[in-house]
C-alpha cells in the first residue's frame, strides 16, 4: 500500500530489501493532496516495483475529514496537541477501506503478504494505525476470501515501522537507498506542490529528519529559493 509518502516509500524498500516482488497499490480516493499519487507513482518506479496501480474510490461522498471535505486542515500544533485525541485530517474507516482493496488485490495474485506503512509513535492519532486494528483485519481476512478458506493463502499483514520513530523511519530510508525527494507527506501543498511546513504531516516529517540528522529535500513554501 503505498501513498507515496516517508513512511509507506520506507515501507516499500523494506519489502524490496526482504526479497519481496512487489505490487503496489494507491488511493485517489478525493484526497486535497493529490498530489501525492505523483510521488507514489515515481517511488514505485524508483524501488523496482513490479506494478503500481491506482484505486479509484471518491470519500468525500461522506466527507468529515479535513482531508476530504471543506475543512480547514489545522496547522501549527505541538506535538501533546496531536496526542489529545483524534484530528479532523482522520479520513473515517480509510485504512478499513484501503486494507480490503488490497486484500482483493493479493487474492488476485494469490499473494499471503500485505505490507503497510503504520506507525504507532510519531503519528497524528489516527485509530486505525493501531496494531490492534491491523491484526482484527488480518484475522478477518483469513475468513473473507476464497483463497483463505480453500487454504491457498494465509494472509499476512506485515507492520514494518510500526514501532520505529520518525527518526528511524529516515534512517531506514537512507539505509535502504530510498530517495527521499522524491516523496511527498504534506495534507496541504500549494498549487506547485510546495509543502506548507505547518500541517501534523509535515511537522512530524520535519522532526523526524532532524532528530535523525538528515537533510530533507523537499521544497517547503518557506523555502528561499536561490535564483
Amino acid at each position: 500500500m503505498l501513498s507515496g509518502g516517508l513512511d509507506s516509500s520506507t515501507c516499500l524498500a523494506i519489502a524490496r530489501h526482504e526479497g519481496f516482488e512487489c505490487y503496489c497499490l494507491s488511493f485517489d480516493y478525493g484526497q486535497r493532496h493529490r498530489i501525492e499519487l505523483d510521488a507514489a507513482a515515481r517511488i514505485a518506479k524508483s524501488l523496482g516495483a513490479r506494478e503500481q496501480r491506482v484505486a479509484h474510490i471518491d470519500l468525500r461522498i461522506f466527507g468529515k475529514s479535513a482531508l476530504t471535505d471543506e475543512i480547514e486542515v489545522p496547522k501549527g500544533r505541538e506535538a501533546q496537541e496531536m496526542n489529545r485525541g483524534i484530528p479532523v485530517t482522520y479520513v473515517p474507516a480509510r485504512n478499513a477501506i484501503f486494507l480490503s482493496f488490497a486484500l482483493a488485490y493479493s487474492e488476485v495474485l494469490e499473494a499471503s503478504d500485505v505490507f503497510i506503512g503504520v506507525n504507532a509513535i510519531d503519528y497524528s492519532g489516527y485509530p486505525d494505525c493501531r496494531p490492534e486494528f491491523v491484526h482484527a483485519f488480518e484475522t478477518m481476512g483469513n475468513l473473507a476470501t476464497k483463497a483463505g478458506v480453500e487454504g491457498r493463502t494465509r494472509l499476512q499483514i506485515h507492520m514494518p515501522l510500526i514501532s520505529m520513530s520518525k527518526a528511524d523511519i529516515v534512517r531506514n530510508a537512507v539505509e535502504l537507498g530510498v530517495d527521499l525527494s522524491l516523496t511527498h507527506s504534506c495534507y496541504d501543498p500549494d498549487a506547485l506542490g510546495r509543502s506548507c511546513g505547518e500541517c501534523d504531516s509535515c511537522i512530524l516529517r520535519k522532526k523526524g529528519f532532524a532528530e535523525a540528522g538528515v537533510h530533507d529535500p523537499l521544497v517547503y513554501r518557506d523555502t528561499v529559493l536561490q535564483p
